[in-house]
């Protein structure tokens, strides 16, 4: 949900070339993650068909994700030059923890603005292990932390575990790995389905033990992550399959479609064995195909600047930070505009969370980007972490 394509930059082709395929994606991820949280708050209702899906935006992040950050990273090992961890996490810091910091503290300085009366401990918050030890049946409010602490725990171990297998050199390693964490996922979701929770018979009682269990935790939701370094990796280091996979970017995204629509009918009962199992791993795969013909430069999607996706998609991760104290702040302050519910009051909500979203973006998350640039980038710029990916390299890319 935070790795973002820099103005300028683009993440698998030419230098200075930002893909507008992404920044489309992007923003119907959080959209999508918008409406499905203002269905629980009773908005939005003759949008409930897609709303109820919306859900899905956050493992579309986690494929793009990884798919970013791995390219990030692969890219300097497939030049054959060994990168700077450190300089990775400071980026990463700079990055995230400017606008998360402003949000944690607007939950617990301002409890009237939280969208639920219960919040857990702010040190899980600032040790991003809130997805780990949630009470969700209780604590509610900023839970929406959760995939950032998935992506948290992702950036902290992915450099390492891709220097390991650098070290080893061995193709047939890192799929190992790649199909051991889509596996291991699978086998931990079927034991906690059939044991934590009782083949779904405690669900009835306690509903929140899906949250708690099977959808927030980091070692049951890698998948989209998995699934977008699977993408990198083959990015950098099987150029000639990318380069095939670039030239059918229309096969790419009808097979993509078909699994997502093969996934949604697994998670009729999200809560069911097919929804827990497998919809995660199947909606990784079929977004990842997605994303791959998002950037081909074969694709519509690659062609056609969208209006307003590339601002969206600009202030993403401070509108997912934002969005939801926002809409309890005006629900406080404006109750007669969103009484009813309806479309009028979605519409404040929207206005509202883009709004605010933009404001901290503005306010907070570029100033520290910016400094960040300031402060690394000219220091060690063959160490950095940049986001463009020039085809060039992509084409003399091979594994070791």
């Amino acid at each position: 949900m935070t790795a973002s394509p820099r103005p300028g930059k683009g993440p698998a082709g030419d230098a200075g070339r930002r893909y507008p395929g992404l920044d489309l994606l992007r923003a119907v991820a959080i959209l999508w993650v918008m409406l499905f949280h203002a269905m629980t708050e009773g908005l939005g209702r003759p949008l409930r068909p897609v709303g109820d899906l919306g859900w899905m935006g956050v493992d579309l992040f986690f494929v793009l994700s990884g798919y970013l950050i791995g390219s990030q990273l692969l890219k300097v090992h497939a030049r054959g030059e060994a990168p700077s961890a450190g300089s990775f996490y400071r980026r990463r810091a700079f990055r995230i923890l400017p606008a998360y910091w402003v949000v944690l503290g607007c939950y617990y300085l301002f409890p009237a603005a939280r969208e639920a009366p219960g919040i857990q401990p702010a040190w899980q918050f600032l040790t991003f292990t809130e997805n780990l030890l949630v009470d969700y049946q209780h604590n509610r409010a900023f839970s929406h932390a959760w995939s950032l602490c998935v992506e948290e725990h992702f950036y902290l171990l992915v450099p390492l575990l891709i220097r390991l297998l650098m070290r080893r050199s061995s193709w047939k390693l890192s799929v190992a790995v790649g199909a051991g964490i889509f596996l291991g996922g699978i086998v931990l979701r079927t034991w906690i389905w059939r044991y934590g929770l009782e083949g779904g018979a405690v669900l009835i009682t306690q509903p929140s033990r899906f949250v708690e269990l099977i959808y927030y935790p980091t070692y049951v939701r890698l998948d989209g992550l998995t699934a977008g370094m699977v993408m990198a990796t083959v990015q950098w280091f099987r150029p000639e399959w990318w380069r095939r996979a670039m030239d059918r970017p229309y096969r790419l995204f009808g097979a993509g479609a078909a699994g997502m629509a093969a996934a949604i009918g697994l998670t009729g009962s999200r809560t069911g064995f097919g929804g827990c199992v497998f919809a995660f791993p199947l909606l990784a795969v079929s977004m990842a195909l997605i994303v791959a013909a998002a950037v081909s430069p074969k694709s519509l999607l690659d062609q056609v600047r969208v209006p307003g996706a590339g601002a969206i998609a600009t202030i993403t991760f401070s509108l997912y930070l934002s969005h939801k104290m926002t809409w309890q702040v005006v629900r406080t302050h404006l109750p007669d505009l969103v009484a009813d519910g309806g479309w009028r009051a979605f519409a404040v909500y929207a206005t509202a969370a883009l709004g605010v979203g933009a404001a901290l973006y503005f306010l907070v998350e570029r100033p520290f980007l910016r400094m960040r640039d300031r402060l690394w980038d000219r220091r060690a710029p063959a160490k950095a972490f940049g986001l463009s990916l020039g085809k060039g390299e992509a084409g003399r890319a091979r594994y070791p």
